[in-house]
């Protein structure tokens, strides 16, 4: 167990030629924010909201940061900022929840295998910077994230999550040979959300 386990190893996060994987901090409020309006319309929708609106303030996105930073240092979540090596462009974003987390607590998980949700402690989101995708980013990632969670993590079984209607992340993990374990619905949400291993 990872979460609140004040005795656990969080990895400080990971550097390959492409990517500079750290926690993230609010003095990444520029370059967050700089990706997060570059992405506003895909992350509507891997979101299932109205987030980040048109009006989302830098002020906004410095009280996000804030409170990923928290909750990281307290082991309720993890969050990492996806750099570009010299750190003058924010890439993307992953986050790293327990399955008990509230949202996830409430939603109702649907098996699509053998495997049972509560076999996975985590969850994991993240995204690539819009202007990216059609680069294949989204990929190269992906294949950074799957060894560095199953090798650095010691998590008692992880799962990567996603919208039903983020078709492009969707196709791009199918591709990668990741299978689809779970659907989930919040009852808050209106669509599916889909947990892949």
């Amino acid at each position: 167990m990872v979460f609140e386990n004040e005795n656990a190893v969080v990895p400080e996060g990971l550097v390959t030629d492409r990517f500079l994987i750290r926690r993230l901090s609010e003095t990444d409020v520029e370059l967050d924010y700089a990706a997060v309006m570059d992405s506003r319309e895909m992350l509507r929708t891997w979101e299932q909201s109205t987030w980040p609106a048109d009006d989302f303030t830098r002020a906004d996105n410095l009280k996000d940061l804030q409170r990923h930073e928290r909750e990281h240092f307290s082991k309720i979540s993890f969050t990492y900022t996806v750099m570009n090596p010299a750190e003058t462009e924010c890439l993307g974003c992953i986050y790293i929840y327990p399955r008990t987390t509230s949202w996830l607590a409430r939603s109702e998980a649907t098996p699509i295998g053998d495997k049972a949700w509560s076999d996975y402690e985590a969850v994991i989101r993240f995204w690539i910077r819009q202007s990216r995708l059609a680069e294949g980013m989204g990929r190269e990632l992906l294949d950074v994230l799957r060894p560095w969670f199953a090798q650095e993590w010691d998590f008692d079984g992880h799962l990567f999550h996603t919208s039903e209607k983020f078709e492009q992340q969707i196709a791009t993990w199918e591709e990668a040979g990741l299978q689809r374990q779970f659907e989930i619905k919040d009852p808050k949400e209106p669509e599916k959300d889909l947990a892949y291993i």
